[in-house]
């Protein structure tokens, strides 16, 4: 009985597997027009809200491709919680250098609540000026070409919010590729597949664009202050007012420095355990990630079918390197793609970790996880 359940959960991987090739050629598929001068002239304004905490591995870089963008209209908000903050003598440095470009630091204070990342948000929505709002973490690199391609897409009036999907790059640590690896191959191929089986109902964190009519209609940031994936909750959200939801053609870089081990597993733990709190059942459904460790078990049940193991880690690699080389562009696969099954296998043992525990260390604290997807400090 044992080796039929695996034999059904492999052939249900491999089915994954094609679905996610299938979803990253019909992600590349669809691409907007790009504005001409004239629609670009005219195109709504943006402010771009940018929640600082220090001065990680390449911050002044990444803040560097924001100020540099190719579109008339637009102000950058950034927000620290003290003036002594590292990050705050590299954001000054660079509005003097880049002056012509609007910006403003807001210093915050501590959080009332326990999301300090969506209370740094609030207070810059309370201060932007412009109809588009652009959310965008701190370890996020793009293009001079980012807002132009985010309004081309907001042209239709129906659209309320755009995701961005990312393609990681890791830091100089074998931990931070193996995780690089992950993210642009099993992680993004889960994001496509969700996107052509029933449409975008989330967001990814990264980078969000959002009407202010979208964000308000949700009530505001003030929603999403209890929710540790506060990401995911504000597209669920949108998408329920009717508003659109659609993932971006528009691929950020997302900039994962460097960790150790242990604070690898910490930070993959809070994912983990995030997520199976916000949709429990999409989490049991992350099992169909995983074909190799899936073959590996069959084939310790039953020897004779070690066929099904080569079958398993070359589907595997197919829907890798077709999510990462054809969805994302990335580099990283083309040199490591041989590091796929090692990541596979880490991944699983990740996700298996993931049922157990309730409770995740973030930023130096110790936060309880509800079941509702909410979060509350301990102690």
């Amino acid at each position: 009985m044992l080796a039929g359940i695996l034999l059904v959960l492999v052939a249900g991987s491999l089915a994954f597997c094609v679905l996610a090739v299938v979803a990253a050629m019909r992600y590349r598929a669809v691409r907007p027009a790009p504005l001409e001068p004239g629609q670009a002239r005219s195109a709504a304004a943006i402010s771009v809200l940018k929640p600082l905490s220090g001065a990680e591995e390449g911050l002044e870089e990444n803040l560097c491709s924001f100020f540099e963008q190719k579109y008339p209209d637009y102000e950058i908000l950034f927000a620290v919680r003290s003036p002594q903050d590292p990050a705050t003598p590299i954001v000054k440095r660079l509005q003097a250098r880049y002056a012509a470009v609007p910006s403003e630091l807001i210093v915050t204070g501590e959080p009332p609540y326990a999301n300090a990342k969506v209370y740094s948000l609030e207070r810059m929505l309370a201060a932007a000026r412009h109809p588009l709002v652009v959310m965008a973490d701190s370890d996020t690199r793009v293009t001079p070409k980012m807002l132009a391609t985010l309004a081309a897409e907001f042209r239709n009036e129906k659209i309320g919010l755009v995701t961005c999907p990312y393609r990681a790059v890791p830091g100089a640590s074998v931990w931070s590729t193996l995780e690089a690896v992950g993210l642009n191959t099993e992680f993004a191929g889960g994001v496509l597949v969700a996107r052509m089986l029933e449409g975008m109902k989330f967001a990814l964190g990264p980078v969000i664009a959002a009407r202010r009519a979208a964000l308000e209609s949700i009530g505001g940031m003030d929603a999403l202050k209890d929710y540790l994936a506060e990401d995911y909750v504000l597209g669920k959200r949108v998408a329920q007012r009717g508003f659109g939801v659609i993932l971006s053609s528009y691929v950020i870089e997302h900039r994962i420095g460097a960790e150790g081990f242990v604070a690898n597993v910490r930070h993959q733990l809070r994912w983990n355990r995030s997520t199976r709190r916000s949709r429990p059942w999409g989490y049991v459904g992350q099992l169909f990630t995983h074909p190799l460790p899936l073959a590996l078990l069959l084939w310790a049940a039953r020897p004779q079918w070690w066929p099904v193991v080569p079958l398993a880690a070359a589907f595997r690699a197919a829907a890798g390197w077709v999510t990462a080389m054809h969805a994302l562009d990335d580099p990283l696969i083309r040199r490591l793609w041989w590091v796929g099954p090692i990541q596979d296998l880490a991944s699983f043992l990740m996700w298996l970790a993931g049922f157990f525990g309730n409770t995740i260390l973030w930023r130096g604290r110790k936060y309880a996880l509800l079941r509702d997807g909410r979060f509350e400090p301990v102690g």
